[in-house]
């Protein structure tokens, strides 16, 4: 029971990290030390489907009940207190960094291992400086031609989702769908909008759901064939993702208590992260 609620914990923060934008979701898995788990449950679901399952349940079951619950509170934190928020988040990925850096620091360090390092780390820079799709695509009238770009946005988003260091959240900013999606999820209590809800949500879940699978295959065939290459190339994705969030505390305001506050739950999410990790 224990292992399964830390399991429920961990998809719960997968789930809330993927509603940030600029938080990867994948670098949580990660860091948590679920990420290598979660690939082979979706990559070999058919192989011994009680197991995947039984992972998949509890992971996503905290994974969505945390999107449906948080999504609100965690937008409200962003607006109002975005500085501490985003320690926490920091302090989350810190955490996790040994249980990563012990799978390089015995091996002898290539030269083409380092190049992959500083690939990735300058990709996730350069989304950085990105712009954010200024005009949000309206949802208000659900076509056939919408339910089938909403299908392809869920497989670009389920791929950066999973990929350690790329926000899927920003990405779908750049595409100009990240809010009005976050409505739609927020909405689903108000029954008088189900049925338009749901042409919106099942078009993009199915996308999610089979970005998921082809990016998991590709993931996993990626550490069976160069384990240690891979790593670094995360390595890289994760050590400029929390460049990158650090780089946005400097466009946030913020007063003194603010500042005390997120030092503190920077403490405490890097000592949740670590633990997690290890759990």
């Amino acid at each position: 029971m224990k292992d399964k609620i830390i399991l429920a914990v961990k998809g719960a923060l997968f789930g809330v990290a993927n509603i940030i934008p600029g938080v990867s979701g994948g670098t949580l898995a990660l860091t948590m030390g679920v990420y290598e788990d979660l690939i082979n449950a979706i990559s070999h679901f058919s192989k011994d489907i009680k197991k995947s399952l039984k992972f998949l349940l509890v992971f996503g079951l905290g994974a969505v009940l945390s999107i449906l619950l948080m999504s609100k509170v965690i937008s409200l934190c962003l607006d109002k207190f975005p500085f501490p928020t985003t320690l926490f988040f920091i302090g989350l990925i810190m955490g996790g960094v040994p249980l990563l850096t012990r799978k390089v620091r015995k091996s002898k360090v290539k030269p083409f291992n380092l190049l992959l390092f500083f690939i990735t780390f300058g990709i996730v820079i350069g989304m950085a400086f990105m712009q954010e799709g200024n005009n949000a695509v309206s949802l208000a009238n659900v076509t056939p031609w919408m339910m089938i770009l909403l299908f392809l946005v869920g497989m670009i988003a389920a791929a950066t989702m999973v990929i350690p260091g790329v926000s899927g959240s920003f990405v779908l900013m750049l595409l100009g769908f990240y809010k009005p999606i976050v409505n739609v999820v927020s909405q689903l209590t108000d029954f008088s909008k189900v049925g338009h809800n749901l042409m919106v949500l099942i078009p993009f879940g199915i996308g999610v759901l089979l970005g998921i699978i082809l990016i998991a295959k590709l993931i996993e065939f990626l550490f069976n064939k160069y384990e240690l290459s891979t790593y670094y190339a995360i390595l890289g994705f994760l050590i400029a993702s929390i460049v990158t969030l650090c780089a946005t505390l400097f466009q946030v305001s913020f007063s003194n208590i603010e500042v005390f506050v997120g030092i503190v739950l920077f403490a405490v999410s890097t000592i949740i992260g670590y633990k997690l990790g290890d759990a």
